[in-house]
């Protein structure tokens, strides 16, 4: 993953619009100038739920892309909480399954006229806005959060 799109639902939770595309800080740690962009969109947005996309083979597998996104959700949830100190309060971050949202994204962008390659920012953001929309249609169906809840990491955690 060399870029991140973000999207964003209206405060009811009903349409997901894109917002932007944030780089990707390769091999960081901690709360790097992509997770803190997003930190402050979150913040900015009063967000509940932040949805970091898990990339799973279409067996449903994970793989090494699974690994790395449940690192970088790791990471965001602790700078939220560590925002969330500063606030008293913030969103989750949640891991909802993302296979095929860029395809289906190239496949939008394409049907509405636009050439992909020339675009990759804006399909990182479609892609987003796949990701969000699906997870709120998942929450209205549902009537609970979708996909999987990222705790924070306690000390204990980190020796196991």
């Amino acid at each position: 993953m060399a870029r991140i799109g973000l999207a964003a639902s209206d405060p009811d939770g009903l349409v997901a619009t894109p917002v932007e595309t944030v780089p990707r800080v390769r091999d960081g740690q901690g709360a790097t100038a992509d997770v803190r962009r997003i930190v402050d969109e979150a913040v900015e947005r009063f967000a509940a739920v932040v949805y970091v996309g898990l990339p799973r083979h279409l067996s449903g597998k994970e793989g090494a892309a699974t690994a790395d996104a449940r690192a970088f959700a790791d990471r965001l949830v602790t700078a939220l909480a560590a925002a969330r100190e500063t606030t008293g309060e913030g969103p989750q971050v949640r891991l909802v399954d993302e296979r095929m949202t860029t395809v289906s994204a190239h496949q939008q962008l394409r049907s509405a006229g636009r050439k992909t390659k020339k675009h990759r920012s804006v399909i990182d953001q479609a892609a987003a806005v796949i990701i969000l929309q699906s997870a709120l249609d998942a929450e209205r169906a549902k009537g609970e959060r979708a996909g999987e809840l990222v705790e924070p990491r306690t000390v204990h955690d980190t020796h196991d």
